[in-house]
């Protein structure tokens, strides 16, 4: 546990919503704050009654919202961390996942200082990623296209490219 950090909060962040735990240095257990709209100003009122951003800090499993808020919070002084979920302990036979276990999971975790964070690609670096997945989609794209349109072309009297000349395939000779 780093010194000066006086709270630690848990976020469950979702595309609509965000549920907020927050467990105080000490034993004591977390609490659920609440739930509230996706949105960083009515996030960072409500970190702003904890104090001064460098003694909170937040983290968030990692997921489809992406880096985001990560950024916000981190431009405003707050020490946020993305937690990738298959390196969040877990507990044997607990298999409920719900908004409010996972924040106050989260908060009781990082204030334990079992979990570790995953590093977070600049914007630059996330457009790369995006330019190569999306590449990576057109080319898959483009092979069932042509697997698709090879195989109308055999079901047809068509030849297809690649097959030796003369062999044209029928639905009729398939029969036979």
């Amino acid at each position: 546990m780093e010194e000066g950090i006086k709270f630690f909060v848990g976020l469950d962040v979702h595309k609509d919503t965000i549920a907020v735990a927050v467990a105080e240095t000490g034993r004591a257990p977390a609490r659920l704050v609440g739930s509230i709209a996706h949105d960083v100003n009515q996030l960072l009122k409500r970190l702003a009654r904890y104090g001064e951003p460098a003694q909170v800090h937040v983290v968030y499993e990692a997921g489809p919202t992406g880096y985001g808020l990560q950024r916000a919070l981190a431009r405003r002084g707050y020490q946020a961390q993305v937690i990738a979920p298959s390196l969040i302990p877990k507990r044997a036979g607990s298999r409920v996942k719900t908004d409010r276990r996972d924040s106050l999971r989260l908060a009781e975790l990082s204030r334990a200082g079992e979990l570790r964070a995953v590093w977070i690609p600049d914007p630059a670096d996330e457009a790369i990623r995006d330019l190569a997945r999306a590449r990576e989609d057109a080319v898959n794209a483009r092979t069932q296209y042509g697997n698709n349109s090879r195989a109308s072309c055999c079901a047809t009297t068509y030849a297809t490219q690649g097959e030796p000349r003369g062999a044209k395939r029928t639905i009729a000779g398939w029969r036979r």
